[in-house]
């Protein structure tokens, strides 16, 4: 497995993050089925493309729960700082009445590979993922797009975020979702041709009180999941690539020592891009992407948009 890390600056310069150990990454250049990736269920769901170095997967919820999965060799829970990161390209997505979704994102295998699992009915306790649901129409009944970031605790009370954009089919996506240690719930973004798409705005919290949404966690999957006999359906063709899961998020040093410029400890896997916004809606490139260099590096932007733009650093894998 290759070292990654990742630094994210979220509104203001108020943090960075940097994700160094512990850290599981699969770029699908070579046979992940030589390198620990398994299949539960369903083999024929997931093949890996050796030719466009990708894992071709289909999202059929006739089928039944099946995972394209490498364990973690360690379990995650509420008190650290992690992250999911892939790229996501369609090639179609269909639904049936209500539809269901496609996931990526982390389990618990026990539960997971239980009988009694079912995510469509609600009995999925560990589980915390990104989802789409494509748009519906059940006999008159449409449902817009939906992106999620979801997090279901071990009491199988859930806790999301999301936003109502379509996937463009052809177009490759760079989904990132997270969580801070202790946090109560799950955070994402999503990037498009280096541009911020959304950061899943709207938060629904169906986490009684009393629960902080404590979970348990210990793989890394591509997900399909069963119906179990609902009729609400998806089936969906597409690819993922570069993904990956690290923890922890220790808290790394930053300084601001001048108008648009952030100054941060880089890793040299990565190349980074200094993103601006002054309405928090949209984002644009502040500079060109720079390479990281092992050492303190420096990115200053270069056609600001105005004096109290906020900043994002967006780190790409090399």
């Amino acid at each position: 497995m290759k070292k990654w890390s990742l630094v994210l600056v979220i509104h203001g310069l108020l943090s960075v993050w940097l994700l160094s150990a512990g850290t599981l990454v699969e770029k699908f250049d070579s046979n992940p089925f030589l390198d620990g990736w398994q299949v539960y269920g369903n083999t024929n769901l997931f093949k890996w493309d050796s030719t466009n170095q990708v894992l071709d997967v289909t999202w059929d919820s006739t089928q039944t729960n099946s995972y394209f999965f490498h364990p973690l060799g360690r379990t995650l829970t509420i008190q650290d700082g992690f992250c999911v990161v892939f790229d996501l390209q369609l090639t179609n997505a269909s639904t049936q009445n209500y539809g269901s979704e496609l996931a990526v994102g982390l389990l618990n295998y026990t539960n997971a590979t239980s009988s009694s699992f079912s995510r469509s009915l609600g009995i999925s306790p560990n589980v915390w993922e990104f989802d789409y649901f494509p748009p519906y129409n059940d006999q008159g009944s449409i449902g817009a797009p939906s992106l999620d970031g979801t997090l279901v605790d071990a009491q199988t009370n859930f806790f999301f975020i999301y936003t109502n954009i379509l996937i463009n089919n052809g177009v490759t996506y760079h989904v990132l979702v997270e969580h801070e240690p202790g946090a109560t719930g799950i955070s994402g973004a999503i990037y498009t041709n280096g541009f911020l798409m959304t950061s899943l705005p709207i938060v629904e919290n169906y986490l009684p009180s009393g629960d902080n949404g404590a979970f348990a966690l210990d793989t890394l999957a591509v997900m399909n999941y069963a119906d179990d006999g609902a009729g609400d359906d998806i089936l969906a063709h597409g690819t993922v690539k570069n993904l990956a899961c690290a923890s922890p998020l220790p808290v790394g040093s930053l300084q601001t020592t001048g108008p648009g410029q952030v100054v941060f400890a880089s890793d040299t896997n990565w190349v980074y891009t200094l993103l601006q916004t002054g309405d928090f809606v949209n984002w644009t490139p502040a500079a060109a992407p720079v390479a990281g260099s092992g050492g303190s590096l420096v990115l200053q932007a270069t056609n600001t948009v105005n004096l109290h733009a906020s900043y994002r650093v967006r780190a790409d894998l090399r």
